[in-house]
């Protein structure tokens, strides 16, 4: 039996490639299927990075079984697969996306002829479990964004770019990747909407409102010429040095402008989730709330119905005398 080869998520096909226990045929399978993924379904990085990891586990757990080409996988070794990721306390929700890697991966593979039968067409996906995502309420919103604003009234850059980011954040609901990929001219000031690159290089614009509006003139009028160099590019949002401003940054900066008012410490995410929420309190119907928030599917959405009736649900035991 060949020796096992040591997995991570974001294997690549480089990463297998000097292993003696892989075969030379599923190593260049994995190159081909990357780089279908990205250039055929224009997939980001981190996406790309998932899939490949998630099927390069799929390989090695037919290198396992005794198979040493993709012919040999069928609807029982797929079943195997995903008992095995069980055993090893994976989540519902891990198996759900491992199942979904393998039956895009295995329809490919026969669409290119590369295996006679599509056995993941077979492949039931766990259902993950729908937890209720962490959103602030309305008045912890308001409390984290006035201390933003207090933070940016010294006229510091990066005070300035600080209280803009989540002013977006809040006021859009886009995600923290798609904010630190977007450029100057992704920002239409005179109509206060903003254009977004999604999951998949899916174009949308999303509107933003008065508040956001103002935090954004004052960064780009006043703050970014002076954290501006060189090479800065047409980021709209840089970090200290003048580069686009990464994830991580973004990410610690929220963290950060939370913990000043002692709200529910959220991640980016978590802004998103609050903007959805918020959106479906005021009245917004789910499926501009999909459209905003840039889901495939409504049933991604839909979890939000979920978080206001469960806020409904307390408000009622709380204040009706025979809750």
């Amino acid at each position: 039996m060949p020796g096992r080869l040591t997995h991570r998520r974001d294997m690549t096909p480089d990463d297998v490639s000097g292993n003696p226990s892989w075969p030379e045929g599923f190593t260049q399978l994995l190159a081909d299927y990357e780089r279908h993924l990205t250039a055929e379904r224009d997939l980001s990085t981190h996406s790309v990075r998932a899939y490949i990891g998630d099927v390069a586990d799929l390989l090695e757990h037919l290198i396992r079984l005794g198979h040493d080409e993709l012919g040999g996988l069928d609807i029982r070794g797929l079943r195997s697969w995903l008992a095995k990721q069980q055993s090893l306390g994976k989540s519902r929700s891990t198996m759900a996306r491992r199942a979904t890697a393998a039956r895009v991966f295995t329809a490919w593979a026969q669409r290119t002829g590369r295996i006679g039968t599509d056995p993941g067409a077979l492949l039931a996906s766990p259902k993950p479990h729908k937890s209720l995502p962490g959103v602030l309420g309305q008045a912890d919103t308001r409390a984290v964004l006035d201390a933003a604003a207090v933070a940016a009234d010294d006229g510091s850059p990066v005070g300035l770019r600080d209280l803009a980011i989540m002013e977006l954040l809040y006021a859009t609901g886009i995600r923290v990747g798609e904010l630190c990929a977007l450029d100057v001219d992704d920002i239409d000031r005179s109509r206060r909407v903003v254009r977004v690159f999604g999951k998949g290089r899916k174009e949308r614009s999303v509107p933003y409102g008065v508040p956001a509006a103002e935090a954004l003139e004052r960064w780009l009028a006043e703050a970014r010429p002076k954290l501006a160099r060189e090479g800065s590019g047409p980021a709209a949002f840089l970090g200290a040095r003048g580069g686009r401003i990464d994830q991580r940054a973004v990410r610690r900066m929220v963290h950060e402008r939370i913990a000043v008012v002692d709200a529910p410490d959220l991640a980016p995410h978590g802004l998103r989730h609050t903007a959805a929420t918020h959106l479906l309190e005021g009245g917004a119907d789910l499926r501009s709330v999909q459209e905003l928030l840039g889901h495939a599917s409504l049933a991604t959405t839909q979890v939000y119905t979920h978080v206001s009736g469960e806020r409904l649900r307390k408000a009622y035991q709380q204040a009706h005398p025979r809750a």
